[in-house]
């Protein structure tokens, strides 16, 4: 189906292997979970969104935002992070989104998000891990 080449490439063994059963059904088999059922849509803190599969850099906390969608939605990705391509499936044209590391299927991008883009990049959370920026000490 792809004839992309990434830089993380591995068997379907081995992410079967490394991927929970969800996290491989959407990351490698294209799949979406239901709305309203991530941990990551009440997120709020600050960090990074990374991705489930090769734990790339994907989206910074600050481009979140409640698009009352029922997953995670940003309005912009971290720079070179993700790919795209079109998305014929289920009798409708969109524009799906993918991890420009390992190619995995992240969800779609459409173009009904707030400014700064005008996009809302609606993303499955079984496909990101969250990481939370450490905070600094504080001085005594």
């Amino acid at each position: 189906m792809r004839d992309e080449i990434f830089p993380v490439e591995k068997s379907d063994e081995e992410w079967a292997t490394q991927l929970s059963p969800e996290q491989y059904r959407v990351l490698r088999q294209h799949g979406t979970e239901r709305p309203g059922t991530s941990p990551l849509n009440d997120e709020k803190r600050t960090g990074t969104f990374r991705c489930a599969g090769c734990g790339q850099p994907l989206f910074d906390a600050a481009t979140k935002y409640e698009s009352c969608s029922g997953w995670p939605s940003f309005f912009a990705p971290l720079d070179g992070a993700i790919g795209t391509r079109e998305d014929r499936s289920h009798f409708m044209v969109r524009t799906e989104v993918h991890c420009s590391r390992c190619g995995g299927h992240l969800g779609h991008v459409f173009p009904d998000g707030p400014r700064p883009t005008g996009l809302r990049f609606c993303m499955n959370g079984v496909a990101l891990q969250f990481t939370p920026t450490e905070r600094e000490p504080e001085e005594r």
